[in-house]
């Protein structure tokens, strides 16, 4: 019977050394192949923007390419899915969103932040109110006066619907009490280009996202919803200072498919890490406006259960759910 036992207990402790063996190898091992990268939303929208120049910073670390590909459509829905999907090799990373934790409440997706294994938190930005450079109105309080002396007829442009930007736009509807009409594009890029070319009136987009045109004096930026003005552009008052308790932002940052081997992940947690605190990355987020927010795999993974749950509050507050 001693022997039986013996015998069990050898055979348990050679199965573990098996394992933590396997799990070295793996991580050894890796990468022996180009990483792919998950955008879920379009080419030259601020989110497009941040992952490649962390992908291009990360390279260095990770010691291989990574490759970008931008999947986009139903509202950041197809390639959250992708991400979610992919086979769990870490192989395949993505860039999650703000999206992310108010797409299920619309029914849009059935799944939710659970279904992913968060690496780091990236950035957190707040939303402006952006409007054509020559547009009859240059604070926030003018354009709320505006939209209550022209009820239904301001257009104002988002990301997609039930977006992060579609949600700013509505909190920003509701609060003020004006009544707007919200028009939908697929990513930011697109509504900012609209609004400099006159076709809506005004965007809640982040300040990363309405740069290139801000800077070609193309559009004005009447408020940012944040709780101090942005350094480079320290003249852009608050809504506090308007009067206007508004605050609200977006976040962007990676994770994996559940189930990639943890030896891999935290080869990957220490590439991405390292490329987030690179002197080169920082100066670039900083030159597209990006205010970086980084936080690890349990920060980041308490985050998003606290922001699934308040952007649900939220939702039901503008009616976009019941």
């Amino acid at each position: 019977m001693k022997k039986v036992l013996s015998l069990a207990l050898c055979l348990v402790a050679s199965l573990g050394l098996m394992t933590s063996c396997k799990g070295k190898s793996a991580a050894s091992s890796f990468p022996k192949k180009g990483v792919t990268m998950i955008c879920p939303w379009g080419a030259g929208g601020g989110t497009d923007a941040v992952l490649r120049a962390l992908c291009s910073t990360a390279e260095k670390y990770l010691g291989t390419s990574i490759t970008v590909e931008n999947k986009t459509g139903g509202a950041g829905a197809i390639g959250h899915a992708a991400i979610k999907d992919a086979k769990p090799d870490g192989y395949t990373v993505g860039m999650i969103t703000f999206e992310l934790n108010s797409l299920p409440q619309q029914g849009l997706i059935d799944f939710t932040y659970a279904d992913y294994d968060p690496l780091i938190r990236v950035n957190a930005d707040a939303a402006t109110l952006t409007v054509k450079a020559d547009a009859p109105y240059n604070s926030v309080a003018e354009f709320v006066d505006y939209c209550k002396a022209h009820p239904g007829e301001v257009s104002i442009g988002n990301s997609a619907p039930g977006s992060v930007w579609h949600i700013g736009a509505g909190l920003l509807a509701d609060s003020t009490g004006i009544d707007v009409k919200h028009i939908p594009f697929e990513g930011a890029a697109g509504a900012v280009t609209a609004v400099a070319g006159g076709h809506i009136q005004a965007v809640t987009v982040s300040l990363a996202e309405v740069k290139s045109q801000l800077d070609a004096g193309n559009v004005k930026v009447l408020g940012i919803m944040a709780d101090n003005r942005p350094a480079s552009y320290p003249n852009i008052k608050t809504f506090k200072e308007q009067g206007f308790n508004i605050n609200y932002a977006t976040w962007r940052g990676l994770a994996l498919p559940k189930g990639v081997e943890p030896s891999i992940k935290a080869k990957l947690l220490e590439a991405f890490t390292q490329a987030e605190k690179d002197p080169e990355f920082i100066k670039t987020a900083e030159s597209l406006n990006l205010t970086l927010a980084y936080q690890n795999p349990e920060e980041f993974s308490a985050f998003l259960k606290d922001n699934f749950e308040a952007v649900t509050k939220t939702m039901k507050a503008i009616h976009l759910v019941d």
